[in-house]
């Protein structure tokens, strides 16, 4: 996997020629930027800058107390009111290990993260790096006291490319799994090229098993990045812009195939750190139209969090408003 640079060494055999040319140099700094390929993360953080703008909404009212206990250990407990989800109380607890990772991000393992409801719904995420270039992660979900999800992931993280495994819901009772193997690779320092095989069987699959083969890439140039992925389902695109220190934009396409429709939605972030105010807009070709407005509300330790979606097509509106303390 990988590319892999072979130099040879030995005694070069000198011909004579009539005519001595001058002989064209290259800057040893220049060829070494051009071979020295960075890891391009994994397809899971495909369209990471695209996602990280999006106006997340949610409808009704919402409490969000944060507390630190600890350099390593930290819980929150959260109260939400509302009519289109489920109300009530969740706990959540974070741990975060001593071993180092990446060195160029404050980051320890391993992780463990969980949140749980009054009525014992628990979701749990388990991440551990194994050596620098491995990493594993469990993610488990318990309904009504039953396993009602389960999936395990590995990662390979090489020098220049990232290969990835996950499998999702194995069951021997029902001769049922899903299998996803990816792999990504560093082509340039801005392009990265890869593939995903997706693999399912079971009783309540079409023909009892399906397989899909995408192909994805990326483009990261120093203030944009343009990713996508093609495959037998559709298209999905997605490209992001810095305008300036204030200004995110992004652009998403989603086609499929089977259904033949297409959605295109404009996002974009506003930062104004004198203010302490951040607002994420979006709109798309159903005139969806979402916003969340996130203001600190300094001297106190308090975030006010107002939100807003409206679907002009089904003539629906949702409002909500959150408080976000720690």
């Amino acid at each position: 996997m990988g590319n892999v640079l072979a130099v040879s060494s030995g005694r070069s055999q000198v011909l004579p020629v009539p005519v001595a040319l001058p002989l064209p140099t290259v800057e040893s700094s220049t060829l070494a930027n051009d071979l020295e390929l960075k890891n391009p993360g994994t397809i899971e953080e495909l369209h990471k800058k695209y996602k990280d703008i999006q106006a997340n909404t949610f409808e009704g009212a919402k409490i969000i107390l944060y507390k630190v206990l600890s350099n390593h250990f930290q819980v929150s407990h959260s109260l939400h009111l509302g009519q289109t989800v489920p109300s009530g109380y969740r706990f959540c607890a974070t741990y975060v290990g001593t071993k180092p990772g990446d060195t160029t991000i404050a980051e320890g393992f391993p992780v463990i993260l969980g949140d749980i409801d009054l009525l014992g719904n628990l979701n749990a995420n388990v991440i551990h790096q194994i050596s620098p270039r491995l990493r594993w992660k469990l993610t488990t979900q318990i309904q009504d006291s039953k396993t009602a999800a389960t999936q395990l992931s590995m990662d390979y993280r090489g020098s220049d490319f990232t290969t990835s495994l996950t499998i999702a819901n194995p069951s021997v009772f029902t001769n049922s799994v899903m299998i996803v193997g990816q792999y990504l690779q560093s082509m340039t320092s801005s392009l990265a090229l890869g593939t995903e095989l997706a693999y399912q069987c079971g009783p309540h699959v079409p023909g009892r098993q399906v397989a899909q083969v995408s192909v994805v890439a990326r483009y990261a140039a120093e203030n944009s990045v343009l990713s996508g992925t093609l495959g037998q389902s559709g298209l999905h695109a997605c490209y992001y812009q810095r305008a300036n220190d204030e200004l995110q934009i992004g652009v998403e396409l989603q086609t499929s195939l089977r259904m033949k429709d297409s959605v295109a939605t404009l996002v974009y972030q506003l930062d104004l750190p004198k203010a302490d105010l951040v607002f994420k807009g979006a709109i798309d070709s159903n005139w969806l139209i979402s916003g969340v407005l996130e203001k600190r509300l300094n001297p106190l330790p308090f975030t006010l969090v107002i939100c807003g979606r409206i679907d002009h097509a089904k003539n629906n509106f949702r409002l909500g408003c959150g408080l976000m303390m720690g």
